[in-house]
C-alpha cells in the first residue's frame, strides 16, 4: 500500500485497485489550523468517472456470486488494518479537517463499528422461507444486491460516514463509488487501500475526487443503481429529486437543528457537561451537535447560564496534535466567516452574547479558521441564528414556560434530526419520546447516534428517503428483495386450466 501519510503532496483517484491521476481542475486541500495549502487534489474528469463505473460493471458478476462468507472474512481483515494504522489515520483527519486526535480517534471506533456490523452479514442476508405455502408449493424471498451504487460524504467526518456506506453495501454484493469531500480527501483514501490491502478483489470499490460537476456525473448515469448522500439539506434535497427523477434509489441525509430541553428537575452540572461537549466538540461540525438549549423557566435559564458560562473558561482551542484541545478550527476560510455572520445576526437582532468566541486567535495559528466557544442567551425562534444549521462552534438559549411550549418549537423547526431531553421525571422523559417529531432521541443522552446495528436517520427536511443509513436499514437500502414461489409437482400429476386468481382457501 502506498503510504498517504509519505506521499507526494498530491490526492488522486482509486480505480481498480491503483492510484490514478486525471487532466482535469486542481483543488486545494488547507491545514486549517495553519490556514495555508498542505496539499491539492485532482478533480475527476468525465473520462475518469467513466473509466471508474466500467472498472465496477466488470467486477460485479464475480463478486454478486461470491459467497457472502468470503465477503465478510474480508471485512474482518479491513477491520484489523483499520485499528492496526489507527494513528496513521487519525493523524491525516486532523491534518486537514482539524479534528483534535482524541475526537478523530471517536470519529474512526464509529466506522469500526460499522465494519463489525457488515462482519455480521451471513446472518442478515438469510432470506425468508416459508413451506408448503399449497399443496407442494414453497416460497422464499432473498436479498440480491444492486449493482453499482454510490456515496458521497461530507467533510465532517472523513473516516466515519464513508464507513457507514461501502462496507454494508459491498458485502451485500455490489460494487462501490465513493466521491468523498474535496476538502480532507486523504483519510478517506487511505482507509479505502487498507480495505484493498485485506483482499478486496481490484475494482469493487472506487474512489473518485472532485466538486459539484462529479456529483452531477453521478446522479445522470443510468449504470449507477443507488446514490447514498450525507450533507447539507438543500444538496440533500437536490440529490434526491434528481436521483429519483433518474429512477435510482436513492437516501439523502441533510442538516440539523438539534435542541435538548432542560427540565427544573435536572441534574444541571451533569446537564452542563453534556452540552458542552455536544455543542463545542469538532468545532459544531457534526450534523448531531446540539446548537439549542430550550430551558424551562428562567430561574433554571439563569443558573444554566452562569454555570455553562462558568465551564466555558475552561475550553482549550488549538492543533489537532495536542490531545489536551478540546476542539480545533473550522473547515474553511468561508465557513468561519459564515458562521461568525451567524453570531453577529444574533447580536443584531437583540440576543445577547454571553461568551464571545469572535476574533479568537490560537498563539503560533495566527492564520488558523479559528472561532473560540460561543453562548448566546435571550433568542427566540424568529431569529435568523435559530432558524438555520449553524454547523459552529455556538450554542443558543431559548427559555420557555413549559415542557410543551419547548416541544411545540422542536416540533416547530423544519430539521428533525436529533434531540434530547435533560431531567430526572421518567413520565416526562416517556411522553417527550413517544411525541417528540425528530427522528433520533435521547434521554440524558445529549448526542444520540444510534449504534452500528440500529439505523441513523432524522425526520421531517433533515432525511430525504425511506431507508436510514447503515445497520438494518442499511443492509435493506443495498440490496432488492426477489420472492420465489415454487412447485415441484408429483411424477404423473397434472392441473386443469385455472383463471382465477390462485388461493389457499
Amino acid at each position: 500500500m502506498v503510504d498517504i501519510v509519505k506521499e507526494e503532496k498530491s490526492v488522486g483517484h482509486l480505480i481498480n485497485g491503483e492510484i490514478k491521476y486525471s487532466n482535469g481542475q486542481i483543488l486545494d486541500v488547507y491545514n486549517p489550523a495553519k490556514g495555508s495549502v498542505s496539499k491539492q487534489i485532482h478533480v475527476a474528469t468525465r473520462d475518469t468517472l467513466e473509466d471508474a463505473i466500467l472498472t465496477a460493471e466488470a467486477a460485479f458478476p464475480l463478486w454478486r456470486d461470491t459467497p457472502v462468507l468470503k465477503r465478510a472474512r474480508i471485512m474482518y481483515r479491513f477491520k484489523e488494518l483499520l485499528e492496526k494504522n489507527s494513528d496513521r489515520i487519525c493523524q491525516l483527519v486532523g491534518e486537514e479537517h482539524g479534528k483534535i486526535s482524541h475526537d478523530a480517534m471517536g470519529e474512526l471506533q464509529r466506522g469500526i463499528e460499522n465494519v463489525e456490523y457488515a462482519c455480521s452479514s451471513p446472518e442478515f442476508l438469510k432470506g425468508e422461507h416459508s413451506k408448503n405455502v399449497g399443496p407442494s408449493i414453497d416460497c422464499w424471498s432473498e436479498f440480491q444486491p444492486l449493482g453499482v451504487v454510490a456515496g458521497i460524504t461530507p467533510f465532517n467526518f472523513p473516516a466515519m460516514i464513508p464507513l457507514w456506506m461501502y462496507p454494508l453495501a459491498i458485502v451485500c454484493g455490489n460494487c462501490f463509488i465513493l466521491k468523498p469531500s474535496e476538502r480532507d480527501p486523504s483519510s478517506t483514501m487511505m482507509i479505502a487501500q487498507l480495505l484493498h490491502e485485506a483482499g478486496l478483489p481490484k475494482g469493487i470499490l472506487n474512489v473518485v475526487n472532485g466538486d459539484k460537476d462529479v456529483v452531477d456525473m453521478l446522479i445522470e448515469d443510468q449504470r449507477i443503481q443507488a446514490i447514498s448522500f450525507v450533507g447539507s439539506t438543500p444538496i440533500a434535497e437536490h440529490i434526491y429529486s434528481k436521483a429519483t427523477a433518474n429512477g435510482k434509489r436513492c437516501q439523502a441525509l441533510g442538516g440539523a437543528k438539534n435542541h435538548a430541553i432542560i427540565m427544573p428537575d435536572a441534574d444541571l452540572d451533569n446537564a452542563v457537561n453534556q452540552l458542552i461537549g455536544a455543542a463545542f466538540g469538532s468545532s459544531g461540525e457534526r450534523c448531531m451537535s446540539l446548537s439549542v438549549a430550550v430551558v424551562v423557566g428562567n430561574e433554571v435559564g439563569d443558573l444554566l447560564v452562569s454555570k455553562l458560562q462558568d465551564s466555558m473558561k475552561n475550553l482549550k482551542v488549538g492543533e489537532h496534535t495536542n490531545s489536551s484541545n478540546d476542539f480545533g478550527p473550522l473547515i474553511t476560510k468561508e465557513h468561519q466567516d459564515k458562521v461568525t455572520s451567524y453570531i453577529n445576526s444574533a447580536e443584531e437582532q437583540g440576543a445577547t452574547i454571553v461568551e464571545d468566541g469572535r476574533n479568537f486567535v490560537v498563539k503560533g495559528c495566527e492564520d488558523g479558521f479559528f472561532l473560540g466557544g460561543t453562548l448566546i442567551d435571550n433568542v427566540n425562534t424568529d431569529m435568523l441564528s435559530y432558524k438555520e444549521e449553524i454547523f459552529g462552534p455556538v450554542l443558543q438559549i431559548v427559555r420557555v414556560k413549559t415542557m410543551q411550549e419547548a416541544m411545540n418549537i422542536i416540533d416547530n423547526h423544519e430539521y428533525g434530526n436529533g434531540t434530547c431531553i435533560f431531567t430526572r421525571d421518567g413520565e416526562a422523559a416517556r411522553y417527550f419520546s413517544d411525541n417528540i417529531k425528530v427522528g433520533m432521541v435521547g434521554i440524558n443522552i445529549p448526542v444520540p447516534v444510534p449504534v452500528a446495528y440500529q439505523s441513523f436517520g432524522g425526520w421531517k427536511r433533515s432525511m430525504f428517503g425511506d431507508l436510514f443509513a447503515y445497520g438494518p436499514d442499511g443492509a435493506r437500502f443495498y440490496t432488492r428483495r426477489k420472492t420465489i414461489t415454487q412447485r415441484w409437482p408429483s411424477n404423473g400429476v397434472r392441473e386443469g386450466k385455472q383463471f382465477s386468481m390462485p388461493t389457499m382457501k
